[in-house]
C-alpha cells in the first residue's frame, strides 16, 4: 500500500441553533480491510471553523486506503461552545468521493462511527451499539404528551435539535407589527363598517393586496366554488339521499334544479351535500358567540357550475330553523351563506388545517425520531417533510392558539371550540380513509372525473398523491427486497406499534393504520408513508396557502360573526349584514396573520432543503419522482389556462415539502 495519499475533507455544520463548536475535533478514516489513517485534529486548521451552517474544508495526508468505508469522529469539551451538530462530511481522495451523512449532535468524548452513505436497516448496521445508544437518547428527548384535552399527542418538550436557527421568519407577532407599519394601516378609523364597499378600503399596495375573493364573493357560483377549489375542499360529498333532518322539498328548489326533481338530480349524480353535524352544539370561546351546524345542498347546473340551492343553519328542522333558498330576499340569502361559511371556516381552521396537518403530523415526527435511527432509510425518507414542524407548532400553540391569543380574538369558536372540533373529528378519523386521498374521495362518492367536474382540488391532488405513492413503493422496495427484512426490521415495527398504541400508554392512538401496528407488506408501509408525506405537503398546501385569499376578506369567509344567525326568512338589509360581520380590529387581525401564514418558506416538493439520501439507487428514485412532478406541474399549468378561475395551489412547484408555516 503506497503512502502519502491526499484527503480533502469537507465538514458541514448544521444550520441549527447553537450548532457550532470551538471544541477540539479529531477524525480518523477507516477501510473495511482493517487499515486506517492517523488521527487528525481538524480544529487547528482554522480559527473560526465549525460555525453554524458553514462548510469547512481541510487537506490532510496519510496512508492510502483502498476505500474510505467509514470515518471515526470525536471531540473534547474544550472551548466556550462545545455543542456541535454535523450535517455531512465528505472525503475526496484520488477523484473518489466518499460521503458520510451524520445529521447528529456530536457529544464530547464519544467516538462516532459513520459509514459511507450511512443507510442501513438495523440488522445490517455494523455499529449496533452506537445505533441503540442514539435511539435511547432520542426517546428521552422526544416524548409524547397530550397538551390539551382533545388534541393529538405532541412533543412534551421541544428538543434543542428542533429549535429554529433564526427566529424572525416564524415570529408572527413581530412580523404582524411590521406588516401593519409597512402597510400604513396604523389605526382603522372606527369600529364599524359604513357599507360593503367600505370593506374594500383597507387594502394597500405596500402589503395587503386585494384578495381575489373581493370581486365576486356575493355570487352563488363563487360560493359553490369555495367547496371544491378554494381552502376547505375535503368535506363536500355526493348526495345519495336528502337527509331527513333537512326540511327541503322539491317545490322549494324547483327554480334551481333546471327541470329536475331532487330524486332525479340524485340519480344523475348532480346533487351534492355538505353536512356539518360534527359542529352540533359546539361550545365557543365566548358566550356571545355561536357557530352553526349547517346542512347545504349544491346542484351541478347545465353550465357545469356548482350552485347552492338550499341551506339549513342547524341540524334539527323547525319553524325557527328554516331552509334558506336563492329565491329568498337578497340579503337574507347572503346572510345564510355568511353563517354557513362561518361554520365552514371554523372547521377548516380547526381540523382541516391545524388538527389534521400540523398536530397530527407532529406526533408522527416525534415517533419517527423515537424509533428510527438517522441511518434508517425510512427516517431519511420522512425527515425532510418534518422540517421546522415541532418548533413551529410549539410557537403556534404558545402565541396563536392559546388563551387570549389570535384564535380566541379572531375566531368565534376560540380555542375552546377549535379543540372540541379536533377532538370530535379524531374520534372518526382513520388513516386508511381520511388519510388516504383515493379512499377519502371514494367514501365521499367523488372518485372519478365523471363526477363533479370543476373539482380542481381532486383533479390536481390525486396525480400528486399517486406520484408520491409510486415513489415511496420504489424507495422502500430498494431496502425491503424480501418480506423477512420488513417483518424483521425492529425499528420500523416499533414505529408502527407506537403509532397505534393508545395515547394513555404513550402512543399516538391512530386508527385505521394498515397492519394495525405490525407491518407485513410493502403496500401497508407505502400506504402509511404516503399518507404522512401527502399530509405534510399536499394537504397542508391546499389548506394553508389560500388563507389570505379567503380570510383576508372576511365577508367571503368569516371566521368570526357577531350576533345571532337568522331564525326566519324575513327580508334583511345591507346594514344587517354589516352588523353581523367582524369589526375592523378583528378584520385587521385576521388579514395580517393569514397574510403571513400564506407565505411559502421552504422548497417545493421533492427539492429538499436538507439532503438526507445519498445512496445512488435511492437518489435515482428521487430524481424520477422530481421528473414526474415536473410533468404534473406542466399539465396543471396547461389546465389552468382554461380554468375559470384557475387553481394554482397544487401545482407541484407551489407545494412545499413540509408544514413550514
Amino acid at each position: 500500500m503506497s503512502a502519502n495519499a491526499v484527503y480533502d475533507i469537507s465538514v458541514k455544520t448544521g444550520d441549527k441553533k447553537n450548532a457550532g463548536t470551538d471544541a477540539n475535533v479529531e477524525i480518523c478514516l477507516h477501510c473495511d480491510d482493517g487499515n486506517k489513517t492517523d488521527t487528525y485534529n481538524l480544529d487547528k486548521f482554522f480559527r473560526n471553523d465549525f460555525e453554524r451552517g458553514q462548510i469547512d474544508s481541510f487537506t490532510v495526508t496519510g496512508c492510502r486506503l483502498n476505500k474510505v468505508n467509514y470515518i471515526e469522529l470525536w471531540r473534547d469539551t474544550g472551548g466556550i461552545l462545545d455543542d456541535w451538530y454535523v450535517d455531512v462530511i465528505e472525503v475526496v481522495c484520488s477523484k473518489q468521493i466518499f460521503v458520510f451523512p451524520f445529521f447528529r449532535w456530536i457529544k464530547p468524548n464519544y467516538h462516532y462511527k459513520v459509514r459511507h452513505l450511512d443507510t442501513s436497516l438495523p440488522a445490517d448496521d455494523p455499529f449496533k451499539e452506537q445505533r441503540e445508544m442514539e435511539l435511547k437518547d432520542a426517546r428521552k428527548q422526544y416524548e409524547l404528551t397530550v397538551k390539551a384535552p382533545g388534541l393529538p399527542p405532541q412533543v412534551k418538550n421541544l428538543p434543542e435539535d428542533e429549535q429554529f436557527s433564526f427566529d424572525y421568519m416564524w415570529d408572527i407577532g413581530k412580523r404582524k407589527a411590521q406588516a401593519i407599519l409597512t402597510s400604513k394601516i396604523i389605526k382603522l378609523t372606527s369600529d364599524n363598517w359604513r357599507d360593503l364597499d367600505d370593506l374594500k378600503n383597507v387594502y394597500t399596495k405596500e402589503v395587503f393586496v386585494i384578495p381575489d375573493s373581493v370581486a365576486n364573493w356575493t355570487e352563488d357560483e363563487y360560493f359553490g366554488n369555495q367547496r371544491i377549489a378554494k381552502i376547505n375542499n375535503c368535506v363536500i360529498e355526493l348526495c345519495t339521499a336528502v337527509p331527513k333532518k333537512m326540511g327541503v322539498t322539491d317545490d322549494m328548489v324547483k327554480q334551481s334544479l333546471e327541470g329536475l326533481t331532487l330524486a332525479s338530480a340524485i340519480q344523475a349524480k348532480r346533487l351534492f351535500l355538505v353536512d356539518y353535524e360534527i359542529l352540533d352544539g359546539l361550545p365557543c370561546g365566548r358566550e356571545d358567540k355561536v357557530v352553526c351546524a349547517p346542512i347545504a345542498l349544491f346542484f351541478l347546473n347545465g353550465k357545469q357550475k356548482l350552485m347552492p340551492i338550499a341551506i339549513q343553519l342547524f341540524q334539527k328542522p323547525g319553524k325557527d330553523n328554516p331552509v334558506f333558498l336563492p329565491t329568498d330576499p337578497e340579503y337574507t340569502w347572503l346572510t345564510a351563506k355568511l353563517w354557513f361559511n362561518h361554520a365552514d371556516s371554523s372547521y377548516h381552521q380547526s381540523f382541516t388545517h391545524l388538527g389534521g396537518t400540523h398536530l397530527k403530523m407532529e406526533g408522527v415526527a416525534v415517533l419517527t425520531h423515537r424509533n428510527l435511527s438517522p441511518s434508517h432509510p425510512v427516517f431519511k425518507l420522512l425527515a425532510p417533510h418534518f422540517l421546522y414542524l415541532l418548533a413551529l407548532n410549539t410557537r403556534a400553540l404558545a402565541n396563536l392558539v392559546c388563551p387570549g391569543g389570535w384564535a380566541d380574538r379572531a375566531m368565534s369558536s376560540g380555542i375552546k371550540g377549535m379543540f372540541e372540533i379536533i377532538r370530535r373529528k379524531n374520534l372518526q378519523w382513520r388513516l386508511d380513509v381520511d388519510g388516504s386521498l383515493p379512499k377519502d374521495l371514494e367514501r365521499r362518492g367523488l372518485l372519478g372525473d365523471n363526477v363533479l367536474p370543476g373539482y380542481y382540488f381532486r383533479d390536481d391532488a390525486l396525480p400528486v398523491y399517486n406520484a408520491i405513492f409510486n415513489f415511496v413503493v420504489k424507495y422502500v422496495k430498494l431496502y425491503y427486497d424480501t418480506t423477512a427484512k420488513l417483518v424483521g426490521d425492529t425499528e420500523i415495527q416499533d414505529w408502527a406499534a407506537e403509532t397505534v398504541l393508545s395515547k394513555e400508554k404513550g402512543g399516538l392512538g391512530m386508527r385505521g393504520v394498515p397492519g394495525n401496528g405490525t407491518i407485513t407488506t410493502i403496500d401497508q408501509l407505502a400506504t402509511i408513508l404516503t399518507s404522512h408525506i401527502y399530509t405534510c405537503s399536499v394537504a397542508h398546501a391546499a389548506s394553508n396557502f389560500p388563507q389570505y385569499d379567503q380570510y383576508g376578506f372576511p365577508p367571503a369567509y368569516p371566521a368570526s360573526m357577531r350576533g345571532e344567525p337568522p331564525t326566519d326568512k324575513k327580508a334583511l338589509t345591507e346594514t344587517a349584514v354589516l352588523v353581523a360581520l367582524p369589526d375592523k380590529a378583528t378584520t385587521l387581525d385576521m388579514m395580517v396573520v393569514t397574510y403571513i401564514l400564506s407565505e411559502r418558506t421552504t422548497n417545493c416538493l421533492g427539492n429538499f432543503e436538507v439532503q438526507y439520501v445519498y445512496d445512488p439507487p435511492a437518489v435515482a428514485i428521487i430524481d424520477e419522482f422530481k421528473n414526474e412532478l415536473k410533468v404534473i406541474s406542466r399539465q396543471i399549468r396547461e389546465k389552468n389556462k382554461t380554468r375559470d378561475p384557475p387553481y394554482p395551489w397544487l401545482d407541484p412547484e407551489e407545494i412545499p415539502n413540509a408544514i413550514s408555516i
